[in-house]
């Protein structure tokens, strides 16, 4: 934490290879949290950039209350909502489900692996389906399920990072869950496994 601490003192003082220093260690996060929420690898690229372009003009404004990694995610949250707002829909490929939350349906329909040309048609009939389903999500519901299922993160590190409280998290991923359990249905009608939502 001091290393971060001199990191961000440097930064804020105009040091150009500190700046350097804290994208060779956050991009990597920053890119594959953007690919989790858009979907698409240019549009990833391009709100990376947009991150640190963002983390760059507002160093100066960072107080040392928070992790670099949380406000790095704040910052790239906002900037995806803020880039729905300006387009058309992004939508989301499932890419990991954790587990948790009691979302089986999710799990059953992600842990989906190909290993010839059927199961490769089989999963991308699935991913299809899981796409169209995220799209029924608020933007908000998205981006928490994402950063929740998607990037592992604890609650109150997503409450941190949207700057709401922890059972606002909790109250987004529940609905989230449910409309996604609705939206798949079908899978748990085919497999004959019961509702329990």
């Amino acid at each position: 934490m001091q290393d971060e601490q001199a990191l961000v003192r440097a930064m804020q003082g105009g040091d150009t290879a500190a700046f350097r220093r804290m994208v060779e260690r956050f991009q990597h996060d920053v890119y594959y949290l953007a690919l989790d929420l858009t979907g698409d690898h240019h549009d990833a690229e391009d709100l990376s950039q947009e991150v640190f372009v963002k983390a760059h003009r507002g160093i100066r404004n960072f107080w040392g209350g928070a992790k670099l990694s949380t406000w790095l995610y704040r910052i790239t949250m906002n900037a995806y909502l803020d880039s729905k707002r300006r387009k058309a829909p992004v939508v989301v490929s499932l890419v990991a489900s954790d587990g948790g939350g009691g979302d089986d349906l999710i799990d059953l329909v992600a842990d989906e692996t190909a290993s010839g040309p059927e199961e490769a048609a089989a999963a991308a009939r699935i991913d299809a389906h899981v796409r169209r389903a995220l799209g029924a999500l608020s933007d908000q519901e998205r981006t928490v399920f994402v950063m929740r299922h998607y990037q592992d993160m604890p609650i109150k590190d997503i409450a941190d990072g949207l700057d709401v409280a922890e059972g606002t998290v909790k109250s987004l991923l529940f609905r989230g869950v449910r409309k996604l359990r609705g939206e798949l249905s079908f899978y748990r009608e085919e497999l004959g496994l019961e509702d329990t939502a």
